[in-house]
């Protein structure tokens, strides 16, 4: 891939955010997926959840002589073109809204939705789909309507041919009329694994627990069972619990917002 096809983060973080970041990124000459490919039966989905809109990237933007205006009513928002993908290159950075990057993680980078977004992707060329969030601007190149982690793009097998015709749909989430959202207490929780065996994953949530005294807990759903460590209150915390889990070899390990809500 070429470089101007990922360069988008960066301009994006400088012209929204007037964030700064490291210039480590700089030594890889085009992205490149990370060195221990992935298992697919690990991704999930990411589950549309009502969440406010970020303070940080949702205003209207120029960028390259271009007006982008953001998004404001996305209902039956639908969209098609081409999507690409971006990884190692930008681990571990800001996305435009100011959280950190995570290839692993389902998400997705998008010019005008607003952040976060969950969007359905329908690969037209092998009708594989997923669900994914937006938390980042771009792609700036044309044709592309949306650049898909890593790990989304492992899982509509977009890793191979680089790019693919694609068919967004916005999932659009309404905020429970009994539910209040502690926005100035927000909370993180590390998802670290699934599986269908209960009794496995109920052992090695009480390991992970012990082992990085943290809280663990399962969160199961439709057969699906879940160890998620926290919750955490810190961020930078969070970050670091992250990688001591990915240490120990769960690589796919993601942080995830965890909102407390109050009938």
């Amino acid at each position: 891939m070429k470089l101007k096809a990922f360069f988008f983060p960066l301009l994006v973080l400088i012209i929204l955010a007037g964030c700064s970041s490291s210039g480590d990124r700089y030594d890889i000459k085009d992205d490149v997926a990370p060195n221990a490919p992935i298992s697919v039966e690990h991704i999930e989905d990411a589950h549309p959840q009502y969440e406010p809109y970020s303070r940080g990237g949702n205003k209207d933007y120029t960028l390259r002589g271009a007006t982008y205006q953001i998004v404001k009513n996305t209902d039956g928002f639908k969209e098609q073109g081409q999507a690409s993908w971006y990884g190692k290159k930008f681990h571990g950075h800001l996305t435009s809204n100011g959280e950190i990057y995570d290839m692993y993680s389902m998400s997705a980078a998008h010019k005008t939705l607003p952040i976060p977004s969950y969007v359905k992707v329908t690969n037209l060329d092998n009708n594989k789909t997923a669900i994914v969030r937006v938390n980042d601007r771009g792609p700036f190149h044309s044709g592309r309507i949306i650049d898909l982690s890593y790990a989304a793009a492992y899982k509509l097998d977009v890793i191979k041919t680089g790019t693919a015709n694609v068919a967004i749909e916005v999932i659009k989430v309404d905020k429970p009329l009994t539910t209040i959202v502690k926005s100035s207490d927000p909370r993180y929780i590390i998802q670290v694994v699934s599986s269908q065996n209960e009794e496995r994953v109920r052992t090695l949530s009480q390991n992970l627990g012990q082992s990085l005294s943290v809280q663990s807990f399962i969160d199961s759903e439709s057969g699906s069972h879940r160890v998620v460590l926290g919750p955490f209150t810190d961020y930078t915390l969070t970050q670091e619990t992250l990688e001591r889990v990915k240490s120990l070899g769960y690589e796919t390990a993601f942080i995830k917002k965890y909102q407390v809500a109050q009938q």
